[in-house]
């Protein structure tokens, strides 16, 4: 019998990211790479260690093996413990049948009794897909003070952005009144994080009761916690006021990427305060030779630049050669631009190979119809032709031909 817990994590990890296109065409949302050597399931499962929570549960499903391989036995992030530690959980470990997850409660519905192993107080639902540095611990004790069954974390959003979130209004104990999800016109900028704090005996009877809902969606946002505030249970809004992105999309994982760059947003992975754990093996340093001219970008080890770069994020093990140009992209491990090749606001996946004199990518200034412009993004392990041109806005899953135009 595992030791009681006070609060364990559980990390939905199992979505198919489809807005994010080729990038996840054989690996898992959470497993897309990040920020030179990251990759976006890294700060989850460092938030939960920096906050003195060892037991993690991560929920995974579609395509798991490079997220699973990934995680290993947890040590990256110290949670190869031998009590609690990480635990992969998989749609087969489940109360019965063969279900794959059906939503996000159910997720959890079907990992009832891993958590009961636990006997927590609190569990913690968090969201494989975000990037974002939180004390969990700082959520768990207002949790605590409210004498909540849920808190929710909040984050006010730009009012023209707000229509993208599911929105709460709070009185002035920061209780919860109402919620609005995706509204057109919304009149709340408080925005979900998409992080939750339970109390796990209340959300365990929720969760059984959604289950045997009929036509339930099987979802937080839509069907259980709407169902505990129609009950009048006490639930809490948890202000955060830090770097916060879902990266759910192209331009979303593309910007997360760039702000690193940016000394305007806040978010340092260099603080050792609160350090993002990673699993990486010891590169050796990148080399940057006499010819290259690289400014304002982040070069990660075993990369070799003979060209120019300009506010990019180059990954481990990246080439670009003399007289190639490199600006407003990330470039993902393993990935060569060759000599005289441009890639200019885009992102390259791993392992792709950019020939000579090929152009990737559009400058939205050199665009008419700006409403036209997109990140370009070349599919993993992919080839584009010397002297090849890939338009703005435009998603390779296939070699491109020599002088082709896609």
């Amino acid at each position: 019998m595992a030791r009681k817990t006070q609060c364990l994590a559980m990390l939905l990890a199992g979505g198919q990211g489809s807005r994010l296109g080729i990038l996840t065409k054989n690996i898992a949302k959470p497993a897309v790479p990040y920020g030179g050597k990251y990759r976006i399931i890294d700060f989850p499962l460092s938030n939960c260690v920096n906050s003195g929570i060892y037991t993690v549960g991560v929920l995974t499903q579609y395509q798991p093996l490079e997220l699973n391989d990934y995680i290993g036995n947890g040590q990256a992030w110290d949670l190869d413990r031998s009590d609690g530690g990480v635990h992969v959980l998989s749609p087969y470990q489940q109360i019965k049948g063969t279900e794959w997850y059906k939503g996000t409660a159910n997720a959890i519905y079907q990992n009832i009794n891993f958590i009961d192993r636990y006997d927590p107080e609190y569990v913690a639902v968090l969201s494989g897909d975000h990037i974002y540095k939180m004390d969990y611990n700082e959520m768990l004790q207002y949790h605590i003070e409210k004498d909540a069954a849920c808190t929710i974390a909040m984050l006010e959003v730009p009012w023209e952005e707000a229509s993208r979130f599911g929105l709460m209004f709070t009185d002035d104990d920061g209780a919860i009144t109402a919620f609005e999800e995706k509204p057109k016109v919304p009149k709340s900028n408080k925005a979900s994080m998409g992080v939750y704090m339970f109390t796990w005996k209340k959300l365990r009877e929720y969760l059984i009761a959604d289950e045997a809902k009929e036509g339930s969606s099987n979802d937080f946002g839509k069907d259980v916690i709407p169902a505990m505030h129609a009950a009048g249970e006490r639930m809490f809004a948890f202000r955060f006021d830090g770097y916060w992105k879902d990266v759910g999309t192209i331009e979303s994982l593309w910007e997360a990427n760039l702000d690193l760059l940016n000394p305007k947003v806040n978010i340092d992975l260099s603080d050792t305060s609160w350090k993002i754990y990673c699993k990486n093996s010891a590169l050796p340093p990148h080399f940057v030779s006499a010819d290259a001219k690289v400014e304002n970008s982040l070069v990660s080890g075993g990369s070799k630049i003979s060209g120019d770069i300009d506010y990019s994020v180059l990954f481990s093990n990246v080439t670009v050669e003399k007289g190639a140009n490199v600006k407003y992209s990330i470039v993902m491990p393993g990935a060569t631009i060759k000599a005289g090749a441009t890639v200019q606001y885009a992102m390259v996946a791993e392992n792709a190979v950019i020939e000579k004199g090929a152009v990737v990518g559009e400058d939205p200034e050199q665009i008419a119809d700006l409403s036209a412009w997109g990140v370009a993004v070349i599919g993993e392990g992919i080839t584009i032709g010397e002297n090849a041109k890939v338009s703005a806005n435009t998603m390779i899953a296939e070699d491109v031909k020599a002088g082709e135009t896609k």
